[in-house]
């Protein structure tokens, strides 16, 4: 049973930073694609940032030059590194990633259950 883990969310002040980790656990044989979404208050989910097996990043317009993903392959692990954050940053941040694993087909997406970040002003 494949499983991904948020950790790191938590109650930042405006201009302060946080740094997100989600890990894999389970019998994995790879893992492709991973990302990070949110999903603010009242809005729906969006794109934050993904990272592809071979470390091409990608980002919504509205952090770049603000998050950093990375990736631990040796680990299972994504990282997002949030800085300069902002109230409008808020929301539930999930990860997810494409993982192929014994007791399945080819790679399937798998879903983290989402960490809370909250940033006041």
């Amino acid at each position: 049973q494949v499983q991904l883990v948020e950790s790191g969310g938590g109650l930042v002040q405006a201009g302060g930073s946080l740094r997100l980790t989600c890990a894999a656990s389970g019998t994995i044989i790879a893992i492709t694609d991973m990302a990070w979404y949110r999903r603010a208050p009242g809005k729906e989910r969006e794109l934050v940032a993904g990272i592809t097996g071979s470390n091409r990043t990608n980002y919504a317009e509205s952090v770049k030059g603000r998050f950093t993903i990375s990736r631990d392959n040796a680990k299972n692990t994504v990282s997002l590194q949030m800085n300069s954050l902002k109230p409008e940053d808020t929301g539930v941040y999930f990860c997810t990633g494409k993982v192929l694993a014994p007791a399945t087909v080819g790679f399937n997406n798998y879903w983290g259950q989402g960490t809370q970040v909250t940033v006041s002003s």
